[in-house]
């Protein structure tokens, strides 16, 4: 696991070779980031399932709860197949304009 502290955000990303394995390292570190937005970036390279993703769904709306975003990158996920509230997107850029469109909504109390 890789972490980048950004201005705003952290980003994480992997070396893992697959997602259960990733899964399983930031868990044990996810109390680390508890304040923070974060970023996942997951390889277009690992092999995943619609589960895999599904891993991180509970974390995500424990950061939503808790006033902070979640995002995972991954060109290659159909983000159909998850539900609407859960943020995956295929640039990092666009996770950045997430990041920015939820601090937004926090602000004016959505």
């Amino acid at each position: 696991m890789i972490v980048e502290k950004k201005e705003t955000y952290s980003l994480i990303s992997t070396k893992e070779n697959s997602i259960q394995e990733f899964y399983k390292s930031f868990e044990k570190q996810v109390d680390n980031f508890k304040n923070e937005n974060l970023i996942l970036e997951l390889s277009n390279f690992i092999n995943y399932k619609k589960e895999d993703f599904l891993l991180f769904l509970e974390i995500a709306q424990e950061k939503k709860n808790n006033g902070t975003s979640f995002v995972i990158v991954n060109a290659k996920a159909n983000i159909e197949d998850f539900p609407e509230d859960f943020n995956i997107v295929p640039t990092i850029i666009e996770a950045e304009d997430i990041l920015e469109m939820e601090a937004i909504e926090r602000e004016l109390g959505f």
